[in-house]
């Protein structure tokens, strides 16, 4: 299952930093083998936070096919990121980090601080993909490589393996969108 979800995961990536709307399937696919995996070491917000994908390829792949009809073909399209928003993703991360290491160590999640932590940048860099932020690239850059460390800490290789990938695609995804990127 690790491999399934790492083969997806490569195959969803490419597509994301591409913005093809074919990413939002191998998105739900992806995680859906994601959330076995992480059930299975006891990751429980990992899990959880793969579940929250799925529901938000439904949503990403509705957001996105609106969006693309404003920007010339071939353009990323873009949103201007606000200050408010910065400030509400900031207040979220805590508060909800605070929130999620209390229910992760009730749970016994093997751990829980820094499955909290992550789970809650990665729920806030979702919502920003979606809304095309190219800033979200940076905040997966952070998370993935928080979950390259929680994945070896648990001997998941081939999930290590995945996130490294995703977190050298950030990088590169950031400088894409960065280049290739138009306003709405």
């Amino acid at each position: 299952m690790e491999i399934f979800a790492l083969v997806t995961g490569v195959i969803f990536l490419l597509l994301e930093i591409k913005q093809h709307n074919l990413m939002w399937l191998l998105q739900a696919i992806s995680g859906a083998a994601s959330v076995v995996v992480f059930f299975r070491q006891g990751l429980y917000a990992s899990m959880g936070l793969n579940v929250y994908y799925v529901i938000m390829a439904v949503w990403g792949y509705i957001q996105w096919r609106r969006d693309s009809a404003s920007v010339d073909s071939g353009a990323v399209h873009l949103r201007r990121i606000t200050l408010p928003v910065v400030l509400v993703s900031i207040a979220a991360q805590i508060a909800g980090t605070i929130l999620f290491l209390y229910l992760l160590r009730i749970l016994g999640d093997s751990m829980s601080g820094l499955d909290a932590g992550v789970t809650v940048l990665s729920v806030i860099a979702t919502w920003w993909l979606v809304r095309s932020y190219k800033e979200q690239w940076l905040l997966w850059i952070i998370a993935d490589v928080l979950m390259v460390v929680m994945c070896l800490c648990q001997s998941l290789w081939w999930m290590s393996a995945l996130y490294f990938f995703y977190t050298v695609s950030a990088v590169y995804g950031f400088v894409y969108w960065k280049r290739q990127g138009e306003y709405l």
